[in-house]
């Protein structure tokens, strides 16, 4: 019948059955793992990571926020959602391609929950955009968080930790300030002892604070090209309003020529100013005809996606007409892209690139774990703000830092009295003449960790080149990204640890434990036959 009417079938694409969320901390007897699980290697990297992430806390952090249904189609599970995020940006994919890879990878699909290999793909690619938006910077914050205590926990086992006062990758100092009970305590006094050691330990740990631009996937904005695309879409806007049942004439536009006079000056390999500052004011258009259009309808026409480019257009026009009345190349606000108009210019004096456009972020690194701290879409000093960051590390942590390792945009006056105040001890070249700061207070490279992970983070995660086009799914992607960097460092930290604990294991009858520096000085020799057996 609809083949009559001559209306097209729906296509009915085949999606892989969703699974259901199982907590990984239910027992499984020894025998009983599905053949899936039992023919996966166990040193592969998203078999470690899958078995080391909390994933009841993290897929509580996002039902929380996205919330239960109990009607309706049951929902996708939590961890298929947050592992699939960790996916793409991990492998630094786009949404179609990951898709893709979770229905050709069967270790992909063992770190979704899976407990079987489907062919099918998991969700349609478009989905994405709904994940980021519940996936918001408090949520993935949140993950962070989880993520950095699970590294915290693996840290203090027996045998795993760092040394005592060992400073790790631009992170913590493990020393602990507040004083230890004596042995020869009774329990009840060692616990008293123990609960005001806990309360005086007010300052523990390092901290490395830095800023940094993540550039939008825009093109690169000029005054020329944004005033001849936003004419394109005003005319696209009056071809819409346009009814002749309502309006007497269509408003001349003189589309053509001013397309012709925008290729003549945008087509030249030199252009002068004076060639330049002439075409942008053949490009500037009233606006006021598209208003006399709207004003013959009864209810406003457009649709929210139409009303947002028409507010676009006409700021935009306001903004050109403003610079180009006062011969100025500086506005407040200004708009450098119509389809991504929360985008402001951000000023970093780059050698490479002077000014990028996107969002501004501030990072706390600790123990090699970046924490995002701030992030904006207009240009802030992150000096005048350090305080805000001191606080948020006492928030995360309980007490304040006992360092501060910072670049010299913090080290005002200001800020060094607070510190100080607060006996909080800042790396940073004192105040005062050359002659009279003989001592080096900051090795060059002790800021190369921080620098180091907005390095990788733009080399290898697309930091560098955010693709989301709305504001709160580029936010979610640029915290999905620091997510990912602390994900690698923790799978990293995982499968030593992991050895310890086995060795330990094996070794517990003879009352003999092993530690990290035993394995770094070779004293066990670990045969990878034998660890490749064990159940990690």
């Amino acid at each position: 019948m609809d083949q009559v009417q001559g209306k097209m079938q729906k296509g009915s694409k085949k999606r892989a059955s969703a699974p259901t969320f199982v907590s990984p901390s239910q027992l499984v007897l020894s025998g009983f793992e599905t053949p899936f699980s039992q023919k996966l290697i166990r040193t592969n990297r998203w078999v470690i990571l899958g078995e080391r992430l909390p994933w009841d806390g993290l897929c509580n952090v996002y039902t929380r926020q996205a919330g239960l249904s109990h009607t309706g189609r049951p929902p996708i599970s939590p961890r298929v959602v947050i592992g699939s995020l960790i996916i793409k940006h991990m492998c630094n994919l786009d949404d179609r391609e990951t898709v893709a890879q979770i229905a050709e990878n069967m270790y992909m699909q063992y770190f979704l929950g899976y407990s079987s290999f489907h062919p099918e793909p998991p969700f349609d690619a478009s989905l994405f955009v709904g994940f980021r938006s519940r996936m918001g910077l408090e949520q993935i914050g949140a993950i962070n968080e989880r993520v950095y205590a699970l590294y915290q926990s693996m840290m203090s086992d027996k045998g795993a930790g760092p040394a005592a006062g060992k400073k790790s990758d631009g992170g913590e100092n493990h020393t602990d300030t507040g004083p230890e009970p004596c042995a020869g305590q009774p329990d009840g006094d060692r616990a008293e002892g123990g609960q005001q050691a806990a309360e005086a330990v007010t300052h523990k740990g390092r901290v490395l604070l830095d800023a940094t631009a993540c550039p939008q996937d825009i093109a690169y904005p000029t005054d020329l090209g944004l005033l001849s695309e936003s004419r394109e879409k005003a005319e696209e806007l009056i071809d819409e309003i346009y009814d002749r049942a309502l309006h007497d004439r269509k408003p001349r536009t003189y589309r053509k020529a001013a397309r012709k006079e925008f290729l003549k000056i945008a087509q030249k390999k030199d252009k002068s100013k004076a060639a330049i500052r002439k075409g942008v004011g053949k490009q500037l258009r009233d606006l006021r005809s598209i208003g006399q259009l709207l004003d013959k309808y009864d209810r406003f026409p457009l649709n929210p996606r139409q009303q947002k480019y028409l507010m676009v257009v006409h700021t935009l026009c306001q903004q050109q007409r403003k610079m180009f009345d006062d011969n100025k190349h500086t506005v407040e606000d200004r708009i450098v892209s119509i389809h991504q108009p929360h985008v402001r210019p951000i000023v970093r004096g780059k050698a490479a690139a002077k000014v990028e456009f996107g969002a501004k972020v501030h990072v706390s690194l600790v123990d090699g774990y970046a924490f995002l701290d701030e992030l904006g879409w207009d240009a802030f000093n992150e000096g005048s703000h350090m305080m805000q960051y001191v606080q948020k590390y006492r928030q995360r942590f309980g007490h304040y830092p006992q360092e501060i390792l910072a670049d010299q945009i913090y080290c005002t006056r200001e800020n060094r009295k607070i510190l100080k105040e607060k006996g909080i001890k800042l790396l940073a070249k004192p105040l005062g003449r050359p002659p009279a700061v003989k001592k080096e207070h900051v090795r060059p490279g002790e800021r190369n960790p921080i620098e180091g992970k907005f390095g990788q983070g733009k080399t290898a995660y697309g930091l560098d080149n955010i693709k989301a086009r709305l504001k709160d799914t580029s936010e979610s992607w640029i915290a999905c990204i620091f997510l990912v960097l602390n994900l690698v460092k923790l799978a990293g930290a995982a499968p030593y640890c992991l050895i310890v604990k086995i060795l330990n294991k094996c070794f517990s009858a003879t009352g003999q434990l092993l530690t990290v520096s035993q394995l770094q000085t070779n004293a066990v020799i670990i045969r990878p036959t034998s660890f490749l057996k064990c159940k990690l």
